[in-house]
């Protein structure tokens, strides 16, 4: 049977990005401090009283994928200032993506940020690879994501913990997994599920009766790459400037700059860095 190795929040990020390497996939307990997770939470709670299960999204399909019991939160640098200042920046998560990314871009971004709360009688996803967003990009290529599912609450099989495959992410495309190669990341609130792109994972069936499953996903890719939510307006000009330096640069307020290395520059305004423009008041 497949297992997901468990890692505490004391290991250094090189050992978990080699753990992603080999296994596609690991959980890291109490990635979140309780204070952390306990501000995180109470943030959370009206925003969530106020969310509509059953919204339309950008397509039928996205629709379908998410269901009509999940409890949705996007643009949560906006909406969160724990988010924006502790998780987003979280030390642990940029040091695995330092490793992980960092050696195809000049600078990573967040890609999406996204609270779902999944409630009773929510069935599993499709089996999927988030890195198919990106489905013009040929194959092989690079690993070009990091993701994490934060639980916010204690996980289990039961209420829908999310579902990994490890070691797809070596596998080739069309092959499917078979149960035994399925494993539930159950863990404790405030830890966290890493997986890499290119693995295959889902949301699990919550079939309990009155319990919700309230998970962070958030994910980061290389600089270059167009992302899945588009920060520069889900968290606009007027929030960003009251956030963290480094907080706006993985929102998309930097520029990818590889011009030492031979390459070019994206993501300027006109032509200087949108966070220094931020700095100045100037934008």
């Amino acid at each position: 049977m497949a297992h997901v190795l468990h890692l505490p929040s004391t290991t250094s990020s090189r050992e978990i990005a080699k753990a992603l390497d080999e296994n596609g996939a690991v959980i890291v307990e109490d990635l979140l401090d309780s204070d952390t997770l306990r501000r995180f939470n109470a943030e959370l709670d009206p925003l969530l009283d106020e969310a509509n299960p059953s919204r339309d999204f950008v397509n039928p399909a996205v629709s379908y994928f998410f269901g009509d019991k999940t409890r949705h939160l996007t643009a949560m640098a906006t909406r969160s200032r724990v988010f924006a200042e502790k998780i987003l920046p979280h030390p642990t998560l940029l040091g695995v993506c330092d490793e992980v990314l960092r050696p195809f871009c000049a600078s990573y971004q967040l890609n999406i940020a996204h609270l779902l709360d999944r409630g009773p009688g929510s069935e599993r996803q499709m089996f999927h690879r988030d890195e198919l967003v990106w489905s013009y990009l040929p194959r092989p290529h690079p690993e070009v994501q990091v993701a994490a599912i934060i639980a916010l609450v204690d996980f289990t099989a039961d209420m829908g913990a999310t579902v990994v495959v490890p070691g797809s992410h070596r596998w080739a495309y069309e092959r499917e997994p078979k149960p035994e190669e399925i494993v539930a990341a159950e863990m404790s609130a405030g830890s966290a599920v890493l997986y890499l792109g290119s693995t295959i994972h889902a949301g699990g069936s919550n079939v309990t009766e009155d319990v919700q499953r309230r998970g962070m996903h958030l994910s980061y890719t290389l600089g270059w790459l167009r992302t899945e939510e588009n920060q520069c307006l889900s968290v606009p000009p007027e929030v960003a400037r009251t956030l963290p330096r480094r907080s706006q640069e993985l929102l998309g307020y930097d520029v990818h700059d590889a011009v030492e290395t031979g390459g070019g520059y994206l993501g300027t305004v006109d032509l200087v860095t949108p966070a220094d423009l931020l700095e100045k008041g100037e934008l």
